[in-house]
């Protein structure tokens, strides 16, 4: 099942720590297959709040994602984002190819006696 790292990050003024930290990302993914799905760009607020913007990565499975950032690649570049951008990173599993949310909640349902 396909891994995500999200991650929410505010607006910061740019810093050339944070372009270091662009510019090396792919190297630390590379080994792991990640891949950017989403980095940054217009963001479409329908409801609530939502100051900043969207990285999403996805990687083939979530034990992929977790040696990700787990990795000393990371860990060495970690610093120069979090100097700078305030935020939030998640990772998370994806569903799989047939997931019907119609059938999840009927399960839901039934194991909850609803």
């Amino acid at each position: 099942m396909t891994g995500y790292a999200i991650a929410h990050l505010r607006r910061a003024p740019l810093h050339d720590e944070v372009l270091q930290y662009m510019e090396r990302i792919q190297a630390t993914l590379d080994p792991f297959g990640g891949r950017f799905a989403v980095h940054g760009g217009a963001v479409d607020v329908l409801e609530g709040d939502w100051p900043g913007d969207v990285v999403m990565i996805e990687f083939p499975d979530l034990t992929k994602a977790r040696s990700w950032y787990g990795s000393s690649l990371y860990q060495e570049i970690k610093p120069l984002r979090t100097r700078h951008l305030v935020g939030e990173l998640i990772l998370v599993g994806g569903v799989e190819p047939d997931h019907n949310s119609s059938q999840m909640a009927a399960d839901l349902r039934q194991a909850n006696g609803l």
